[in-house]
């Protein structure tokens, strides 16, 4: 083993906090010194870097090390933040900062510490009492006018993994130059050991940690059964739900009974929050199998809709009977942000000049129909961040009325009720939509089929190309470099249009011209095909991928069956699809 590893680890121990993460690197450094060269590369890969506070804040694989989750990691982060919080607001000490946490492991441990460094800073903890959606949280900030927020969870991914996400005092998930300003405190920040931290006892005595009231949970119930757009339809309904062993069982319940929705199942086994997750293997509804046990209680109940969020409820993933009505089908995330999308601009309310966005992997499609409808579009930045400041600031500076945004990645928000993704508000529209299309005698799916007739036919697809540990890393860096410097005029039966580089914020249209590019500095390469149909590649920003998104579109012929229009554009995306993968050589 590398003296130097030796050592950087052996410093590690003796800045933690943690007796157990002491004991964990401790282990494994005597593992390593029998000669597992296994062990030897979990060790070099906890200290191949530090865990990066960036797009989501914080988020990894729980462990010892600086490139692992765990306490001494968030105590400097909670540290930096404070600081940052408190050179920014003159107030930040007595308005605080609202902490909320999810079912996952070591979560509540981490919400405490976050709120133990903040009372130490003289900054009031706004504390949960116990486990709740991350919607809940971003709301807290805005209802309690805090200055921050910190949301320990990590959403959808395995259950090795934990994270640290932070909103600023707009309600939203920060943004630059806030991230930068925050990460910088957080390298300045002394040891885990040396972070100041009071006692939760003495913290509540100096009114310094705080429980947040129920209040606010109704106050949250209140504001999304105001979002309604629609009175009546078949209320009653059979909806099977499911939060995947995540903390969306109660609110999202909740928020379906108040709006009158009287015939709705819970999956049992997955009901309660359990951060193992014992009946998935991915807690993502987008991931196979992990749908089952709901189409299971769905045929049981014979069930209209199915609703799913993930672990900390601020996704949703839908499924509806097919056309034949022998099995379920999932909805993909643009299929039910077009169909939501579509539902708030043409049955709620019209007035003022509205606007919706869209995160630029997202389908186009939601672009056709606000165009088609006079309202205005945007596309923003992948992260919803980037959808909810954008929304304010058209809000604040052209006076424009946000409706809906939502990102491909089962992310939904509507109005300005939470400045984040919200799966809670989202499945309770979904199902009022599901509710006044039954009672109109109709499907989702025909419904759906009718939109396309409309405004044609848009299909998406995604291809991951995952790398892992340092040298995928660069793998990834390598290969998004080649597609920047690609120079083609066709991918398989399309013809190219224009190239799009987003670090250099310059699109290149086939003839050589250029036009600037309004989205931030961004790593992503984009190529316009012909007829409106796209590619992108991006690095994911959580995970050792790369994504490839493609959207191929087509309009419907006069009389044409939907299914053939459907195989046509299936057909082309396959060909498109597998040569742009060929062309990027992975």
């Amino acid at each position: 083993m590398q003296e130097d590893l030796r050592r950087r680890a052996n410093e590690w121990i003796e800045s933690d906090v943690d007796e157990a993460t002491r004991g964990e690197l401790t282990a494994l450094l005597g593992v390593v010194d029998g000669g597992d060269s296994a062990a030897e590369a979990d060790l070099a890969d906890r200290f191949a870097g530090v865990l990066e506070f960036g797009t989501a804040g914080l988020r990894g694989v729980i462990g010892a090390g600086p490139n692992r989750m765990n306490r001494a990691v968030v105590l400097r982060a909670t540290h930096g933040l404070a600081v940052s919080l408190l050179a920014s607001f003159d107030d930040a000490k007595q308005r605080g900062v609202v902490i909320g946490y999810d079912g996952r492991r070591l979560s509540r441990e981490l919400a405490e510490d976050t709120a133990c460094v903040l009372a130490a800073q003289g900054i009031v903890a706004h504390l949960f009492s116990e486990v709740g959606p991350t919607p809940l949280t971003a709301f807290a900030v805005k209802h309690l006018r805090a200055v921050g927020g910190v949301m320990v969870t990590a959403s959808h991914n395995p259950p090795e993994y934990n994270g640290y996400k932070v909103y600023w005092e707009n309600s939203a998930q920060i943004i630059p130059p806030t991230d930068a300003l925050i990460a910088r405190a957080i390298e300045s920040a002394p040891k885990a050991v040396e972070v100041p931290r009071m006692g939760v006892a003495i913290a509540r005595e100096k009114g310094l940690i705080v429980t947040v009231s129920a209040d606010v949970s109704r106050k949250y119930l209140d504001a999304v059964r105001a979002l309604s757009v629609r009175a009546g339809g078949r209320r009653d309904l059979p909806i099977v739900y499911t939060p995947l062993h995540g903390v969306g069982n109660k609110l999202a319940r909740l928020a379906l009974a108040e709006a009158h929705f009287t015939k709705v199942f819970s999956v049992p086994e997955q009901a309660e929050p359990d951060g193992a997750f014992p009946t998935v293997a991915f807690p993502n509804p987008e991931e196979k199998g992990a749908m089952d046990l709901s189409f299971a209680l769905a045929k049981k109940e014979r069930a209209f809709l199915v609703l799913a969020n993930d672990p900390d409820a601020d996704r949703l993933a839908v499924a509806v009977p097919s056309k034949t009505g022998s099995e379920y089908v999932q909805l993909t995330g643009n299929q039910v942000g077009v169909l939501l999308g579509h539902y708030l601009l043409t049955r709620g309310p019209q007035d003022g000049k509205r606007v919706v966005l869209a995160s630029i992997v997202s389908s186009p499609m939601l672009g056709a129909i606000a165009r088609k409808l006079g309202v205005a579009y945007e596309e923003t930045l992948t992260g919803f961040k980037w959808i909810a400041n954008r929304a304010m600031a058209l809000e604040r500076e052209q006076g424009l009325r946000f409706v809906f945004g939502y990102e491909e990645a089962l992310g939904y928000t509507v109005g300005d009720v939470v400045r984040d993704k919200d799966g809670v508000s989202a499945a309770m529209l979904f199902a009022e939509l599901a509710a006044v299309l039954r009672g109109e005698d109709t499907s989702v799916l025909d419904h759906l089929e009718r939109i396309h007739r409309e405004f044609g036919l848009f299909v998406s697809s995604q291809v991951n190309v995952t790398r892992r540990g340092a040298e995928g890393a660069a793998e990834i860096r390598a290969l998004m470099e080649r597609l920047r410097g690609l120079q083609i005029d066709r991918i398989g039966p399309m013809a190219v249009v224009a190239k799009s580089d987003f670090v250099a914020r310059v699109r290149i249209a086939t003839g050589g011209a250029k036009t600037e590019l309004s989205l931030p500095e961004t790593n992503m390469v984009g190529f316009d095909l012909e007829g409106g149909s796209r590619i992108l590649a991006r690095p994911s920003g959580t995970e050792p991928k790369v994504k490839f998104y493609f959207d191929v579109v087509t309009e419907i012929a006069k009389g044409e069956e939907f299914a053939n229009a459907e195989a046509r554009a299936n057909e082309q995306m396959s060909a498109l699809r597998d040569a742009f993968v060929k062309l990027a050589g992975t």
